[in-house]
């Protein structure tokens, strides 16, 4: 891991990858605006991807939910922490990612963010808030030369 967590790295929790599957709207907002980008990374565990299939097999169905499970792990790239730990958590502390993507109001809290600060540097945002935020042509000169080119890839895909 880096000192510093790489701004291009985002973890999606369980409830906002379900979402973005079943329902669409900010999760899938949010989402989008990194599938839009190669230079993007979006990270799961495991454990993560366990959690999103359960969800969607308890909302929709299970073959619905292996379907879904498949396909994030084609998209994904793969994260290993330790059993136990908050998958979403977990996953953007040991990926060196900034951001964690969740609807869970016990992380997107000003209080959970104090208690999570001395520990792990990951900003917990719900995703209209990170779709809202989130700005692909201020990140391009960290990972590319020139000017910013714009969306190069299709997020429905």
């Amino acid at each position: 891991m880096s000192d510093a967590p790489d701004p291009t790295r985002v973890v999606a929790d369980a409830d906002v990858l379900a979402a973005d599957l079943l329902v669409g709207g900010p999760a899938r907002e949010a989402l989008d605006c990194l599938r839009r980008h190669s230079w993007t990374t979006l990270l799961a565990s495991e454990q993560l991807l366990d959690d999103t299939e359960a969800v969607v097999a308890r909302l929709a169905d299970p073959a619905l939910a292996a379907d879904h499970r498949e396909r994030l792990a084609a998209a994904t790239e793969r994260v290993d922490h330790p059993e136990g730990d908050h998958p979403g958590l977990a996953t953007a502390y040991r990926g060196d990612a900034p951001h964690l993507l969740s609807f869970d109001p016990a992380l997107t809290s000003v209080a959970a963010g104090a208690s999570l600060k001395p520990h792990v540097d990951v900003s917990v945002r719900r995703p209209d808030a990170f779709a809202r935020l989130f700005d692909p042509e201020r990140l391009w000169p960290l990972v590319g030369d020139g000017p910013y080119p714009g969306p190069d890839r299709d997020p429905r895909g």
